[in-house]
């Protein structure tokens, strides 16, 4: 009687099927696994949905978002803009003075017209 899985066809099966598996632990550490572990180890930050490795900032080391410059405290920045706002205010009060005085101006003027 011939028969389809003999002992020998078993063990060929089985040692191909294991060693396919083995490769694919492999593959799956070496592609998938190791990317994360090496971003990691080298400081980064490892997205794996995205498969991206990305390096952190520190915020304070990001003018356009906190207006710091690097190297300055809180404090200092604080002062800055404080100074910066005072500028600000200044010239504001600055043009006022000048609209109302060219306002009184118009107006002696309009009286002078009116009274002749």
């Amino acid at each position: 009687m011939h028969r389809l899985l003999t002992m020998k066809r078993l063990s060929v099966l089985f040692l191909g099927l294991f060693a396919l598996l083995v490769g694919a632990t492999f593959a799956w550490q070496a592609l998938v696994v190791a990317p994360g572990d090496r971003c990691v180890n080298n400081g980064g930050w490892w997205d794996p949905d995205t498969s991206l490795c990305a390096q952190p900032l520190s915020i304070a080391e990001i003018e356009g978002i906190t207006g710091r410059k690097v190297g300055e405290t809180r404090a200092q920045a604080s002062d800055r803009k404080n100074r910066e706002l005072l500028e600000i205010e200044d010239q504001l009060a600055a043009q006022q003075k000048a609209r109302d005085a060219d306002t009184e101006r118009q107006r002696q003027a309009l009286a002078a017209e009116q009274g002749r």
